[in-house]
């Protein structure tokens, strides 16, 4: 489809079948009608958001200004990327109603390549969770099973592609939230190199982890929404000065010569067990393409957890400091006798409990008497987690194969009450942020109709490596068969 207009209303047929199902992947969107979830005041639906609609518009064809087009993709885009024409809450009722008056990077570079930005996708409140349960909107649910979540935090933008609301989407990574949901919801995320997308824009969760991702139907679209976003960024000093990445050539037919390590800290007790009949179908059909498996070691992945749920709350800590009612976020001042009292009533109400609990495990950390015992150390283990990624990548290892997530996507409610299991959720997924590096998950098979993901993992800067392997396995693995 090549006019823009007639691509939009379209996009908004499709996200308001969806809503009006149930799925509740999206909180704002183009074309959205008055009194829709998550309209504010002073909105007029559909009409208020024409203007600017033909930007990147050449006679009226979609037509990507930098050679690098997305003509006649819709896009939908985390609710914690700050957009000029939609809202952005974070899930939170402390940014109820905001909208930025600056637009991230990302989003620019959408716009500029041609894409429809369709509208902003429900997350886990600040991007804090593994379900999508922890939204002031209340939790998305799993295309595939409305019983399920979706992953987290990046679950609404992982529905909305796997349900065909839109093309592609935009999540965020701090410990996993882009490829964990993708592997829920049976299509594809990647997650690139730390400093490869601009981080200008992503509200800040944890500085040093968080990295903006992409979701698509297969590997080539992910891929390619991610060339429109990278590249280097004066607005980011952690960008690498680097250019955008190329698009993702054609499927290999072979994949001899690449060796593909398979880490044996990712295939012990606590993996379901249709999980690892799908693992090792995929491991057959990589070696049937040629590749070699080669076993490996990630010896300090056993630390990788409680290293990323100490580091990741102690920057969250600092970074949402900022919400008070006085510098940001809505003001509750009633019944504040002083400003420590508004500071209680603005963040006790304004935070979910998530939000919450990863304030004060943070705040703890970075105290006086435990901040060597608890950050230092698991600052230390950080380094250790990715000096062993840079062990095995130096013995000529081109990528390693793991599962996503130990489990299929489970239940909603599940895990509410038990934040730990909810954390454990992210075992496979969190060390690649911990190190930096790039990964991508790919649908490897279903168990009893829930999908399954297998995860790639790169050395720093080779997307374009695990994108290589990713399309030659996902044009044999059978991404939507059952595995036993």
């Amino acid at each position: 489809m090549s006019d823009l207009r007639a691509l939009a209303a379209l996009t908004a047929r499709r996200i308001r079948e969806l809503e009006d199902g149930g799925t509740h992947a999206f909180v704002d969107w183009e074309g959205q009608g008055p009194g829709a979830r998550g309209q504010g005041p002073g909105d007029q639906g559909s009409g208020a958001r024409t203007e600017g609609l033909d930007t990147g518009v050449q006679g009226g064809t979609l037509v990507g200004e930098d050679g690098r087009a997305l003509a006649g993709e819709a896009v939908a885009v985390k609710d914690n990327i700050c957009d000029l024409r939609f809202r952005t809450t974070c899930c939170s009722r402390i940014l109820d109603g905001w909208r930025s008056p600056f637009e991230a990077t990302a989003v620019r570079r959408l716009r500029k390549a041609g894409a429809l930005v369709a509208g902003k996708t429900n997350c886990d409140e600040f991007g804090m969770g593994s379900s999508t349960e922890f939204s002031c909107y209340g939790p998305t649910l799993n295309p595939f099973d409305a019983a399920r979540v979706p992953g987290g935090s990046s679950g609404g933008s992982a529905a909305a592609v796997a349900s065909g609301a839109v093309s592609m989407a935009l999540g965020s990574e701090t410990g996993g939230s882009v490829r964990q949901p993708a592997a829920f919801c049976g299509i594809v995320g990647i997650k690139p190199t730390y400093g490869r997308v601009s981080r200008y824009g992503l509200v800040a969760f944890g500085s040093s982890l968080d990295q903006i991702g992409t979701f698509g139907r297969d590997v080539a679209s992910a891929a390619r929404l991610l060339s429109a976003i990278s590249g280097r960024d004066p607005f980011d000093a952690t960008t690498l000065d680097r250019d955008p990445l190329p698009e993702p050539g054609p499927a290999p037919a072979s994949l001899a010569g690449t060796v593909v390590g398979i880490p044996r800290e990712y295939f012990g007790e606590g993996l379901h067990a249709g999980v690892a009949a799908a693992m090792r179908r995929a491991m057959d059909r990589l070696r049937g393409l040629g590749a070699e498996l080669r076993d490996v070691s990630l010896p300090h992945t056993r630390y990788a957890v409680p290293t990323y749920y100490i580091l990741a709350p102690a920057e969250a800590s600092s970074n949402l400091a900022r919400y008070d009612g006085v510098r940001y976020g809505r003001r509750v001042s009633e019944g504040a006798a002083d400003v420590r009292a508004l500071y209680r009533a603005t963040r006790g109400t304004g935070f979910g409990p998530e939000v919450r609990r990863r304030i004060l495990l943070g705040t703890y950390v970075l105290s006086a008497g435990f901040y060597d015992a608890y950050y230092g150390k698991a600052q230390r283990a950080r380094e250790r987690i990715r000096g062993d990624f840079e062990t095995v990548f130096a013995e000529g290892v081109h990528a390693l194969f793991t599962p996503t997530a130990p489990t299929p996507a489970f239940k909603l409610g599940e895990n509410l009450s038990d934040p730990v299991a909810m954390y454990l959720s992210d075992i496979y997924v969190c060390t690649a942020n911990l190190a930096g590096v790039p990964a991508l998950s790919l649908p490897i098979g279903r168990d009893e109709g829930l999908p399954l993901g297998g995860q790639l993992i790169g050395p720093m800067e080779g997307e374009a490596e695990i994108v290589r392997i990713a399309q030659a396995l996902e044009r044999v693995v059978g991404g939507a068969e059952e595995v036993r």
